[in-house]
């Protein structure tokens, strides 16, 4: 085999999951597909520097068939005609997998991307409990004796994974010596592993396929499909993928995507962080017009965010495709009851514009915020599993609209400026330290959170911003002192031990991200080299 595990059991159990034939289809992944990858990786970066030069996208000329086209993707499977309240997590420790998979939603995004560290260890570990939770067998006991099993008095949510995105690498699997590809692992071990189990219990086989910025990279993904399928001998269509809209290029190729995973596909998701972040980077240098207010300012309402959202349930409509909402960040603290009934509030309103709007279902981040979701869709869907039925004809949206950023109200301002640094370094701490999805000021932060505030703080050195509350200039300098302030703040707030071991090499590595004349593509790249 030209394939190497450099660490073949990083937990118990890694070698039912780590077994010759499945890593032979692992490799034989990379050997039909990783090239692919690698030149699509490539024109992502030269389209870049061509939109640059402009700072104009537009929709593709050469694709206006499929956009005036009249073709359907494939009707849903019965396991997914309802989806209007979507869990999300990470797939490892099995405590959390279990608490997702008993949550009441109808269906669990596990997440094995921007909600987990890709450490090894956790890599497998999720991948060992999603085959145990298929089987029926995932269960788990804590240090103190407390037991989670699986219920039995209700429906488990419905798995959806998320593998990693295009431009993550696997350094623990070598193929010819090179790093392997992050999703072609994620994907391949638990396709080969899970998908004929997922089929006996009457689900199948789907994935949220994140990051992808062309229908390019969606007809990669469709070509893998085709050969995972027939390399298993499963029929032509078992596989269902949903595709996050989460950067502004593929904004742009909505239709072209659905139209490339046409058999397999089953919906959109406004991923609407990492949509922000996107516009950054895509924008990063294309002067004060594309430079956004402080993070916490940009809200659905802005009317570029409200042309996307309505921009992707009118075509998702249009192709018999599941619209899905977003995430809303805020979370309940259970030992804080105004703090749990504010985020109550904010996620009943973010929901009621999304299903008001066409919207089948949306994301939630903790089991405590299932009912409300559940509640608002079920107050406009009635005894329907969805609306795809509901057209939106009247919505006609310009390139124009998409790249309104500047009509966003809110200011660049210091404080803003000084919670992207907390952030930044806090949620990269605990990201170094194993775990990829972290609670900071009753937020639940990801890596699109982190990676939109680093951002911003390039952008503004780049621009060198005036600060609305101070009238301080962003310059390096400043940014370096109120990094340091955040750092200390940092040590005082979780002690020496664990900021000598993450929080002083998290600010290290922001620091170095946000001070280079050189704009880094993903936090998580760099991070990546720091872990296990």
């Amino acid at each position: 085999m030209a394939i190497t595990v450099t660490d073949p059991r990083p937990i118990n159990r890694a070698e039912e999951i780590l077994t010759p034939k499945a890593l032979a289809f692992v490799e034989e992944l990379h050997t039909r597909f990783a090239g692919t990858r690698s030149e699509l990786l490539a024109a992502r970066t030269a389209k870049r520097q061509r939109v640059a030069e402009t700072g104009k996208l537009d929709f593709l000329p050469e694709t206006q068939d499929v956009r005036d086209g009249d073709w359907k993707v494939a009707p849903a499977p019965a396991a997914l005609q309802d989806r209007r309240v979507e869990m999300t997590g990470p797939a490892s420790p099995a405590k959390m997998a279990i608490n997702a998979l008993n949550s009441g939603a109808k269906v669990w995004l596990a997440d094995l991307e921007d909600a987990s560290t890709p450490t090894w260890s956790n890599v497998i570990d999720a991948i060992l409990n999603l085959r145990d939770a298929a089987q029926g067998t995932l269960s788990y006991t804590s240090d103190e004796g407390k037991e989670y099993r699986l219920r039995t008095d209700a429906p488990l949510a419905v798995v959806v994974a998320r593998p990693r995105g295009w431009h993550m690498q696997e350094k623990h699997l070598l193929v010819n010596g090179e790093p392997a590809v992050g999703a072609l692992v994620d994907f391949g071990l638990h396709f080969f592993h899970i998908a004929k189990q997922l089929v006996l219990n009457g689900h199948g086989p789907y994935y949220y396929l994140p990051k992808m910025e062309s229908h390019l990279e969606a007809r990669l993904w469709n070509d893998i499909f085709v050969f995972a399928q027939d390399y298993l001998g499963l029929n032509q269509g078992t596989i269902r993928a949903t595709v996050l809209i989460e950067t502004i290029p593929a904004a742009f190729e909505m239709d072209e995507i659905l139209y490339e995973l046409r058999d397999h596909a089953s919906g959109l998701n406004a991923g609407r962080w990492d949509y922000l972040f996107s516009i950054i980077k895509y924008f990063r240098d294309a002067g004060e017009e594309f430079v956004l207010p402080d993070r916490a300012s940009v809200v659905m309402t802005a009317p570029f965010m409200r042309a996307y959202t309505e921009l992707l349930v009118k075509t998702c409509h249009k192709r018999g495709a599941f619209a899905m909402g977003g995430m809303a960040a805020v979370i309940p603290n259970r030992r804080h009851p105004e703090v749990t009934a504010a985020a109550f509030e904010k996620v009943r309103a973010d929901k009621t514009r999304e299903a008001n709007d066409g919207f089948d279902g949306s994301w939630v981040a903790h089991p405590d915020l299932v009912p409300t979701c559940r509640e608002v869709f079920d107050s406009v869907l009635g005894d329907k599993p969805n609306q795809v039925d509901k057209q939106r004809p009247e919505v006609s949206v310009t390139a124009e609209q998409l790249l309104d950023v500047s009509s966003a109200e809110g200011q660049v301002t210091e404080a803003g400026l000084r919670l992207n640094l907390y952030v930044a370094v806090a949620y990269t701490a605990v990201w170094l330290s194993g775990n990829g999805a972290v609670a900071i000021h009753n937020l639940m932060e990801d890596a699109a959170t982190a990676e939109i505030s680093r951002s911003q703080v390039w952008q503004q050195i780049r621009n060198k911003s005036v600060l609305a509350d101070t009238g301080n200039t962003v310059t390096k300098e400043l940014v370096e002192r109120i990094l340091g302030e955040e750092t200390e703040r940092l040590r005082t707030e979780f002690g020496d031990e664990a900021f000598r071991r993450y929080y002083q090499p998290a600010s290290e590595l922001i620091a170095d991200i946000c001070l280079s004349d050189d704009y880094t593509d993903f936090l998580t790249t760099p991070a990546y080299e720091l872990v296990g």
